[in-house]
């Protein structure tokens, strides 16, 4: 043999391989194998054929540039490739070039005009043209309009404030941004901002954030026309409106810059833009200076702290790149230090809202995690210390202050770096000198400062010995409230050290009821600020590990509401208490599995061994769950989820996914949840957080989306984004209860649509389904059958079962025949479905197993109804099928069985059985007449069953 002949002989059978990889959707290898063939042939027949399966590869793989360029290249061989050209006019209209496309349907329509296929897409493909076009005119005339009104000065207010929010509109379409840009619009909008009415204001702020949006290009250009410092003055202003509409509109062009906005237009090259990293740096350093800006309010100090705190530290450890953050503590590390130490009280004090030092807090404890290495985490913490030593003066009391408010702030944040700040020389000294002061505000910032120094009970041992006296001290002999609820607070936390454990108890019998109610108390009293009242929330949510304050807690429901009232405010420094009390309430925080032989150990070496209350167990924690839900919990926890603030931390989310999870727990207040908003509450919480918060949400959600009408607990489009949470929860990783519910959730999902299956679908959620269904569990195998029952109804579920070389179809055949009713009842259903959609299927059943017969023939005897159902109906898709399969049914025992079920009385129960093997034996005898079979004798037989 030649090489050219040998050549050609392995490129038929790359050719060859590829088709097999094809039809198994192994597109990837299906396509490197046609890509090895073009390189072993100069045959054009052959090369024409490649390039047009290579083109199919690249439509499912979703590469349309590639798969056009392929298809183009077969045309280019030969003309009149009607594969070719239908396959690069499905890739051209995805790219978006809908006139090309077009043209290709229109000359495969006309070499093929009876095929339905092509006469549907060339009658979309117009209608989509045409739409396009209108909307193009239709957007120019409007900008145009609006432009007009905006213009003239002497317009009305309200045409004014109607066209500007028309804007917006247009704004947000790619068509409407483009034009005012082209026009000149961003100088307009400019002149509306200059205008300083509120309307028009946020109508410009709005306009400018849609331009910018997925744009790099355009939000390049917007941001040097503006200039950053000017967006910065925005966003510095009193008005709460403002100021997060300008915070929004500068996360926008941060996203686009950085180019964290993947969404990209279809169609559309990407621009070739310079580097960003310039400008990205100079918003950055803009924010730090805000930090320290005395003109900046109180709002827009919170803004850039919040946008500080989502842009700079890594999304990823994993990535390496953390310059960011280094560039952030070499640059503003002691600004951001300033505004944590910042006291309220002082005449010097910045403008803060309540929320300004615990964003701080939190942008600190950022930016120590995302460092890399003990000399980068030296660094940090040097600068901490000079910053605070530097303000240490005996001859001036509120630098001191300042410095002990630091660390108190920094306690918030990085917390092992607020222990080693402890640690420095006179800071302990000077928060109990503090303590002893005669000015209200030492008093406040000493206690606060002591609270937050006692996080963990090795430091809370230490205080224990030197500082409870002194807490006390000031809780008896001090007459302003603000300062006993802080002192009581400190209490309550030293007080709850020994955590659940009931043997484990810091101070003496009912000493933590007494301060649990004395907190309630003041919990309950709107005459005391607000800030305030949040330390009693605070005191709670130490003192609820007891089980006997958590029970007395959920049965006064004025504090209850007093508590969940502040959890709706703008105060989110509340959310993390607020969590931890309700986290507490419903003991849905972590239990250590207690195993006897170890009790047993630590008894005999005279170790301390957990005891838990009687009070948490299992039927206490079910009455207090009920309580919080009677209460009102559900829209409480819907409210703070929605909380746009830096403040609600990943591990805030985690506390709200624990106590979602508890509150499901029993079906029959699954309703109630829905009701009040816990369904969307929950889909945050399970995209975003920890990953422990996140499994935990997505449990909840499983839990209700298996007994819930999903149109109702996850209205409008908020549903698809259930099914990511819930297939995440088929991971082996996960237990058992887990994945079983998660199957649940997945099989009511499946039912309601054919869109909700092809989600399911392309988050790959059927190679799990099916291993579930081999699996050893009976309740996990029955919810996989039950789950694939519903999702064989779509055509690529179908097409796998189609496939050669698996045994989808045996499992299923031989779950018929499994003594579990469920599973037979869900396996029966899945194969009724497949073998009415396919013929094929048909045959393909009677091949797979020996047993097949002897499993449909139980089908069509079993004892419930609905299984008997599904046996007959089986029955009678085989029997449509063809003649060599009728003629097989009917030399069975199958014919006699479906003749004692259609002679029985159709009663209400049994009607649909009775009528489907009536069916059956109609189709019977059209099936012998055309076999050719005079004999029917055997259909009108009596049978002894």
């Amino acid at each position: 043999m030649s090489t050219s002949d040998k050549k050609m002989e392995d490129a038929v059978r790359l050719k060859e391989e590829g088709n097999k990889y094809f039809q198994n959707q192994n597109y990837e290898e299906a396509s490197r194998s046609y890509s090895q063939a073009l390189t072993l042939t100069k045959d054009k027949a052959l090369l024409a054929i490649l390039y047009r399966n290579r083109a199919a590869c690249g439509l499912k793989m979703e590469s349309y540039a590639q798969a056009a360029s392929d298809a183009s290249k077969a045309i280019d061989i030969d003309a009149s490739d009607i594969k070719a050209l239908f396959r690069r006019c499905q890739a051209l209209e995805q790219l978006g070039k809908l006139d090309q496309a077009f043209k290709d349907v229109q000359r495969c329509a006309t070499l093929e005009p009876k095929n339905r296929n092509f006469q549907e897409t060339l009658r979309r493909l117009n209608s989509s043209i045409h739409e396009k076009l209108h909307v193009q005119f239709s957007t120019d005339s409007r900008v145009q309009k609006m432009f007009e009104i905006l213009l003239d000065e002497n317009s009305e207010t309200e045409k004014l404030e109607k066209a500007a929010n028309n804007l917006i509109v247009l704004g947000r379409e790619d068509a409407g941004a483009e034009k005012i840009f082209q026009n000149n619009g961003v100088a307009l909008l400019l002149q509306l901002l200059d205008t300083k009415k509120p309307e028009l204001v946020l109508a410009a702020i709005r306009t400018l954030s849609g331009m910018c949006d997925g744009h790099q290009a355009r939000a390049m250009a917007i941001l040097h026309t503006i200039q950053t410092d000017r967006l910065c003055g925005w966003m510095a202003v009193e008005e709460e409106e403002i100021s997060r509409a300008v915070c929004s509109l500068l996360q926008t062009i941060i996203d686009a810059l950085s180019g964290e906005d993947k969404r990209g237009h279809r169609g559309k090259e990407e621009a070739v833009v310079l580097d960003t990293k310039k400008d990205l740096k100079l918003i950055t350093s803009h924010l730090l200076d805000m930090l320290v800006n005395k003109k900046v309010s109180g709002q827009g100090r919170d803004q850039a702290l919040n946008l500080l705190n989502k842009n700079i530290p890594r999304k990823d450890l994993a990535i390496h790149d953390n310059s960011q953050s280094i560039y952030v503590i070499e640059n503003g590390l002691r600004k951001i230090l300033k505004v944590v130490g910042q006291v309220p009280e002082q005449p010097s004090c910045l403008p803060l809202t309540d929320n300004t030092r615990m964003l701080a807090s939190i942008l600190l404890n950022k930016l120590y995690d995302d460092l890399r290495c003990d000399p980068e985490r030296d660094h940090f913490r040097k600068i901490c210390e000079e910053y605070i030593t530097g303000k240490f003066d005996p001859q001036n009391m509120d630098k001191n202050v300042h410095a002990i408010q630091t660390v108190s702030g920094v306690l918030q944040g990085p917390f092992d770096l607020g222990n080693q700040l402890l640690g420095m020389k006179g800071v302990m000294e000077m928060m109990v000198a503090l303590c002893g002061s005669d000015r209200e505000q030492d008093q406040l910032v000493a206690v606060e400062a002591l609270i937050h120094a006692s996080t963990k009970l090795s430091r809370a041992t230490f205080i224990i010995t030197n500082g409870v006296t002194l807490l006390k001290d000031i809780y008896k002999t001090t007459k302003n409230e603000r300062i006993k609820i802080r002192a009581l607070v400190g209490l309550c936390k030293l007080g709850s050290a020994g955590g659940t454990d009931y043997g484990l108890r810091q101070f003496a019998e009912g000493s933590t009821e007494k301060l649990a109610k004395q907190c309630r108390k003041w919990l309950c009293n709107v005459n005391i600020d607000r800030r305030t009242r949040r330390w009693a929330v605070e005191g709670l949510a130490y003192l609820t590990l007891d089980a006997d304050v958590k029970d007395d807690f959920v049965q006064d429901i004025p504090a209850l509401q007093a508590m969940f009232e502040l959890a709706k405010t703008n105060d989110k420094t509340i959310l993390y208490s607020v969590a931890t009390t309700l986290v507490n309430c419903t003991n849905s925080y972590d239990v250590k599995e207690v195993i006897p032989e170890l009790v047993q150990l630590a008894k005999f070496s005279k170790q301390h061994v957990p005891e838990e209350h009687p009070k948490d167990k299992k039927d206490f924690v079910e009455k207090r769950v009920k309580r919080l839900l009677k209460a009102g919990v559900t829209s409480t926890l819907a409210c703070m989820v929605k909380a746009d603030s830096a403040i609600l931390t990943d591990q805030t989310k985690e506390l709200l996914a624990r106590v979602f999870l508890a509150l499901c727990d029993n079906a029959k207040d699954r309703g109630t949840i829905v009701a009040q908003g816990g369904g969307k509450a929950l889909i945050p919480l399970a995209l975003e957080g920890t990953d422990v918060g996140k499994v935990k949400a997505a449990h909840a959600l499983a839990k209700i989306a298996a007994v819930s009408n999903p149109d109702i607990a996850f209205p409008g489009e908020r549903v698809y984004e259930v099914v990511r949470p819930l297939v995440r929860l088929l991971d082996t990783q996960r237990d058992g209860l887990q994945n079983y519910e998660a199957l649940l959730g997945l099989t009511n999902l499946s039912g309601r649509s054919e869109k909700l299956r092809q989600k399911i679908i392309k988050e790959k959620a059927l190679p799990d389904i099916e291993n579930y269904m081999f699996e050893n569990h009976d309740q996990l195998r029955q919810a996989a059958t039950e789950c694939m029952c519903n999702m064989v109804v779509n055509k690529e579920v179908q097409e796998r079962f189609l496939a050669d070389g698996n045994d989808r179809l045996k499992l299923v055949v031989l779950l018929c025949g499994e003594d579990d009713d469920k599973v037979q009842n869900a396996a029966a259903g899945a194969l009724a479905m497949l073998t009415a959609a396919h013929k094929k299927l048909c045959h393909k059943l009677t091949q797979v197993t020996p047993q097949w017969l002897e499993i449909l023939q139980r089908l069509c005897l079993h004892d419930r109804l609905s299984v008997q159902h599904r046996g007959i109906v089986i029955a009678y898709n085989l029997l449509a099928a063809d003649q060599e399969l009728a003629k097989k049914l009917v030399q069975s025992e199958l014919l006699e069985i479906l003749t004692f079920v259609g002679k029985q009385e159709p009663d209400e129960k049994r009607k649909q059985v009775v009528e489907a093997a009536r069916d059956c034996l109609i189709k019977y005898s059209k099936k012998l007449r055309q076999m050719g079979l005079s004999d029917l004798a055997r259909v009108t037989q009596p049978v002894s069953i």
